[in-house]
């Protein structure tokens, strides 16, 4: 089995279009990476931030791109994203030192993503009541 074929057993699923949700048949999709505050990699950093669309012609593409730079990009929300990862992965519980040397945030920007997601969380609860 080459490395681009699926492993047995597993059936291929095929491409949707990110902006009409067009199945995309005969290799036609194109990709981008878009900017994206709520986008965190699982495990890579290096990838936060940034999210792959896919589309099912170059004007769709170009419109998804359109959407993505039209959409404000927000460093707090980006931010809790990195915190989220890092907490994860330890269930015990991480210092506010170590935090910020998991993450690579300053002290600054874990206290302002921490202000950003109670105040979420404080508009989410007044729109429940």
């Amino acid at each position: 089995m080459s490395s681009t074929e699926e492993p047995e057993g597993e059936e291929q699923r095929p491409e949707l279009c990110d902006l009409c949700g067009a199945v995309i048949c005969n290799d036609a999709q194109v990709y981008a990476l878009v900017p994206d505050s709520s986008a965190i990699h699982s495990v890579d950093a290096r990838l936060d931030g940034v999210r792959m669309v896919t589309a099912c012609s170059p004007d769709h593409l170009a419109e998804l791109q359109e959407n993505y730079r039209l959409r404000p990009f927000v460093d707090e929300e980006l931010w809790v994203g990195k915190i989220a990862r890092a907490l994860n992965e330890h269930a015990a519980g991480l210092t506010l030192e170590r935090l910020a040397e998991m993450t690579r945030l300053s002290l600054v920007q874990i206290d302002r993503a921490v202000v950003w997601q109670n105040q979420r969380f404080r508009q989410w609860q007044e729109r429940l009541h």
